[in-house]
């Protein structure tokens, strides 16, 4: 099992390498394009945004701009976040967290931009709610090529949004803190395969109630969980106050260092921080348009704003608590990644028992990630079928939660990360293309 397993993983690194380098190219040079066409302003927006959060803007079809972004924040912020940014400082050292804060500001541009356009370009009608995301926008904008572009990010989401990392990230997590071993010793395959099953029955229980079931749970506990994690993170740096200032240096320090240990040198530490970057925002991968282009707003670029709000929230605000407590505690040091780096820095810093509350914590962000991430594969499987055929994915998604808990980290990152790549191809083409279209309502608006 172990040989088989290594073997995947070398097939999926290599396909991976080319790959890196064209989302490189797409994300950074094209979220900079969009960054200069729009002069920047929407990022001065950000007051407008938090106020657009919080108001109505009522019809008869949709949810809220504030159960959009929720939605959208399940899907990301907690394993994205907390074990994501532990892979990257793993793979890379603390200075990958300043390609990551890079890429978050030149990604919540390409989010404003994406999400404005999956409100421009959704089908309102022929559907009981509105089909939208950036199928729909490639479909209705692109005339000739749209179609084509449509069903290669579709095909790719079906991959790119299966529950692999979190629900291979939870069960280790569970295995390791709690070790169920101790109370009746079964292995830990049959541990994971019982996490597994017991994940895919909670998550039935609420993917099948639809759109509205998934907004209406992740709405309430999404945002009260952030801001727990927030002020707990915040407890422990100033706990540690006397190390920050050093720690911010040495972070840095080390994203310049150009005779990087890393393997592809100083542009593979940038390479790592990008992926990890999208992995967390998923800022022009194109799953935020989806449940964006849900919301009652009427105005493209309104919701455009408070999507751009993701990307700061979660890589700016939670990536960077999270790495910085990884840095401080010396966890880094050891042999160990992924949500484990995590749990054993927050051990280290939080009276000896901080893995037990982030346990707690990233089990509420992971299930919540878990609910949202099946209504992407709804959306993609629908577009490619009938709309009404959406749900089906459901099954797929379920079986496939029992699988991720008993696979390898590596393997389940590297089938992430190609699926990813292959949805912001078509993705940033589209963005680039349609760009001018949001860019005439923001001149419109005297915005720019």
């Amino acid at each position: 099992m172990v040989e088989i397993f290594s073997s995947i993983e070398s097939y999926l690194n290599s396909i991976l390498y080319p790959l890196n380098w064209v989302m490189f190219i797409l994300i950074i040079g094209g979220g900079l394009y969009l960054t200069i066409q729009s002069k920047a302003k929407p990022l001065l927006k950000i007051n407008k945004a938090f106020r657009l959060l919080l108001s109505k803007d009522q019809s008869q079809k949709g949810i809220s701009r504030f159960q959009a972004l929720s939605a959208v924040l399940a899907a990301t912020v907690g394993l994205g976040n907390i074990a994501g940014v532990s892979i990257a400082i793993h793979q890379g050292g603390p200075g990958v967290l300043v390609w990551m804060w890079i890429t978050a500001i030149v990604g919540s541009i390409i989010k404003f931009y994406s999400c404005s356009l999956s409100i421009k370009m959704r089908d309102n009608e022929s559907y009981k709610e509105p089909l939208a995301g950036p199928m729909y926008y490639m479909k209705t904008g692109i005339k000739k090529y749209g179609k084509p572009l449509a069903i290669w990010f579709s095909i790719a989401g079906l991959f790119g949004v299966l529950p692999a990392f979190t629900a291979n990230q939870l069960t280790q997590s569970y295995i390791d803190v709690l070790n169920p071993n101790q109370l009746i010793d079964l292995g830990d395959f049959w541990w994971k395969l019982i996490i597994g099953i017991s994940l895919t029955i909670l998550t039935s229980l609420v993917i099948f109630g639809g759109l509205k079931s998934i907004v209406k749970i992740t709405s309430g506990l999404v945002p009260f969980m952030v801001v727990i994690y927030f002020l707990i993170g915040l407890f422990i740096l100033i706990s540690n106050y006397s190390i920050v200032p050093s720690t911010f240096k040495l972070i840095f320090v080390n994203a310049f260092d150009f005779n990087s240990a890393v393997v592809g040198g100083f542009w593979g530490l940038i390479l790592i921080g990008i992926k990890r970057a999208v992995f967390s925002s998923e800022s022009g991968v194109g799953l935020a348009p989806i449940y964006h282009g849900q919301s009652t707003t009427t105005r493209s670029t309104d919701e455009g704003l408070v999507a751009m709000l993701g990307p700061i929230l979660d890589t700016i605000l939670i990536c960077t608590i999270t790495g910085l407590i990884i840095i401080i505690s010396g966890a880094n040091f050891q042999e160990l990644n992924g949500i484990l780096l995590t749990l054993e820095a927050f051990r280290l810093l939080f009276f000896g028992f901080g893995d037990y509350l982030l346990i707690f914590m990233i089990s509420v962000f992971g299930i919540s990630t878990l609910l949202t991430y099946s209504y992407y594969g709804v959306k993609c499987y629908g577009f490619l079928t009938k709309p009404e055929k959406g749900k089906y994915y459901n099954i797929i998604y379920i079986i496939a939660i029992i699988f991720s808990a008993l696979a390898t980290v590596e393997i389940v990152i590297g089938i992430i990360d190609i699926a990813f790549a292959l949805m912001a191809i078509p993705n940033m083409i589209a963005i680039l293309y349609l760009g001018k279209h949001i860019t005439k309502e923001m001149k419109e608006r005297s915005w720019i």
